[in-house]
């Protein structure tokens, strides 16, 4: 067997500790992909729920997106070399350390959309059926 060494990319330790990444902040992380013996960037766009770690050596952050109508969540490790990046879109004001309730606050919303919506089946009326209605007269009596 012969030891093969995996080439990692170096990661800037001090710049990623220093980032003021917190829960309800909305952040770019841009991960490196390796597919066929390339490597390509894919960037995860979310809302930040959670830092667990702080800035130790197992710090991790947990991103939520909503793609396609499906909520998806990854759990990143701060310092991974398969990171490529993280940008800082925007920080929201949140009252709490981690925000997981806002799980249960979509689904509530997407239920009581669900409840205002008609679950009736409409089926489209044929041409004849209403030449036939018009054609007749109402007697009064």
């Amino acid at each position: 067997m012969e030891n093969t060494t995996i080439q990692m990319s170096p990661v800037a330790i001090s710049e990623r500790k220093n980032l003021p990444i917190r829960a309800g902040a909305t952040v770019k992380v841009h991960i490196k992909i390796e597919e066929k013996g390339k490597t390509r960037l894919q960037v995860f766009e979310g809302l930040v729920l959670a830092v667990k770690g702080g800035t130790s050596n197992g710090a991790m952050f947990t991103v939520r997106k909503v793609a396609s109508g499906v909520g998806m969540e990854k759990i990143f490790p701060l310092y991974s070399p398969a990171i490529d990046k993280i940008e800082i879109v925007k920080q929201s004001e949140v009252r709490r350390a981690k925000i997981y309730f806002i799980r249960d606050k979509v689904s509530r919303e997407v239920r009581r959309k669900m409840r205002h919506t008609k679950t009736g089946v409409t089926v489209p009326v044929q041409e004849e059926e209403v030449v036939a209605e018009e054609s007749v007269t109402p007697t009064v009596e």
